[in-house]
């Protein structure tokens, strides 16, 4: 017998919320820094005080080779935010708006948001602005001020290097220390409202100027840190574009260039400690059997590497290697070295959530992997960084002028759009100082990764299992 219209209906919805309460209803802790390259504890750096997210790191995933499709704060978290990569955001500097291109495109935080969850946004997630800013993201929506990167004149303490700045402030009277501990207040709220949560808390730490209380710079004795400029000659070497000072960028200081390192680390280990208010308040509540905590940065940094660079801007690992630590009820914690990239974070999530992402997401949910990190998984990750009329600007994209990279694992090949090319064997140079672009013996290996990048993202996906 077939149902009047409006009994099916009524069944269809009925049979939906069925399916849906059958699914975990997890909560989502994300967290975000900003300028953050792996300089941490959990990823080997012996130098660096980050207690709270080493923590983190023994109990998530810890993705060893994650990346981002582009090394500059707008693009790259339009992206990873979309799920789509920049070519088609159309975000490819820091001044075009988020949705520009993707008037109607459903966000990640706003596909939990339809979907039930409360969601809460604190700090930097889109880039800062309102014009990046995506009010239809969130039920709450606190915003970075001009506070995050100019402290009050009272909490100066001094300056350290060019761009360190050092407080005499307690954490809770910092920016940071607003956006960890506003944040936690609201996790805390959504929770014993008993509704499902996405809770997103930006840090601008640990991009300039280097910002922290004086404990954290008391870490780090700057005389015992120097940047890792390469062998002499090697950046007189490189194709122009694949620089960013030659070009008219800052170069990394030459005078005492270990201020800025410690300067750089203070900040990370400020951060680090507004980390840890979030993960204790989740230990308070005892949330971490239903909440996914996901860490990341918005793309990698350099802090002198390649004869000066600083900053990013680049195709280089320093830059697109981002740390990504994600932590999910009932898996394991682990290490993996897949190839992942940061726009896989949106299907992977909402997978995890039992959530219907949109068709058109260009990335692939690395969930699989937090099973079992040793499968099969892509070939390789790809990123894009704009070089408009041959300079490396954060604030001018050129479609047409784009540096393209492609790295299988092993091999990193980028393409520059004067011709001018850049291939690295990291099995035998993994700091990228040999250029092997016109060495006739690795012909071979040159025309693979020109053919993997022409083939692009889609010829690099995942077997099928």
């Amino acid at each position: 017998m077939k149902l009047p219209v409006s009994l099916r209906a009524v069944f269809f919805f009925t049979a939906s919320v069925l399916a849906s309460a059958a699914e975990p209803r997890w909560n989502i802790l994300h967290i975000v820094a900003d300028d953050l390259r792996n300089s941490l504890g959990c990823y080997g750096n012996p130098a660096v005080k980050s207690p709270n997210l080493d923590r983190l790191a023994a109990r998530a995933m810890r993705f060893d080779r994650a990346y981002c499709t582009y090394p500059v704060c707008n693009p790259s978290r339009a992206s990873f935010m979309s799920g789509l990569r920049p070519e088609t955001t159309g975000v490819l500097d820091n001044v075009t708006p988020t949705r520009a291109r993707q008037k109607d495109h459903v966000f990640l935080p706003e596909l939990f948001r339809q979907s039930g969850y409360r969601t809460i946004k604190v700090g930097k997630i889109y880039h800062t602005g309102d014009a990046f800013e995506d009010p239809r993201s969130w039920d709450t929506d606190i915003r970075e001020t001009n506070d995050a990167k100019n402290p009050p004149e009272k909490q100066i303490l001094r300056r350290q290097g060019p761009d360190g700045i050092v407080l005499r402030a307690a954490d809770e009277e910092t920016w940071e220390g607003f956006v960890a501990r506003r944040a936690a207040a609201l996790l805390e709220e959504a929770a014993r409202q008993g509704k499902p949560f996405y809770v997103a808390a930006g840090f601008r730490m640990p991009h300039r100027p280097y910002i922290a209380p004086e404990k954290y710079f008391a870490l780090y004795n700057p005389d015992e840190l120097a940047p890792r400029p390469g062998p002499a000659g090697h950046a007189a070497k490189l194709p122009k574009l694949a620089l960013t000072y030659l070009v008219g960028g800052k170069k990394f200081p030459d005078e005492r260039p270990g201020d800025t390192i410690a300067a750089y680390y203070a900040a990370i280990s400020y951060m680090d400690a507004q980390v840890g208010v979030l993960l204790a308040t989740l230990d308070r509540l005892k949330l971490w059997g239903r909440t996914i905590v996901v860490f990341q940065s918005d793309h990698g940094y350099h802090l002198g590497e390649h004869g000066g660079l600083w900053h990013k801007m680049t195709l280089f690992d320093e830059t697109t290697r981002i740390p990504l630590l994600v932590a999910a009820p009932g898996r394991k914690p682990g290490v993996s070295r897949a190839l992942v990239e940061t726009v896989d974070l949106y299907p992977t999530l909402a997978g995890l959530c039992g959530l219907t992402a949109p068709k058109n997401l260009e990335g692939t949910s690395f969930a699989p992997l937090l099973e079992d990190p040793l499968r099969p998984w892509k070939r390789a990750v790809f990123a894009v960084v704009t070089r408009a009329g041959g300079q490396a600007d954060a604030n001018v994209g050129n479609p047409n002028e784009l540096g393209r990279v492609v790295f299988d694992g092993r091999w990193r090949y980028i393409a520059w759009p004067d011709g001018t090319a850049q291939l690295y064997d990291h099995h035998s140079d993994p700091l990228e100082y040999e250029n092997l672009a016109a060495d006739p013996r690795a012909r071979a290996q040159l025309g693979r990764m020109q053919q993997l990048l022409a083939s692009g993202w889609k010829a690099a996906l995942p077997p099928r299992s």
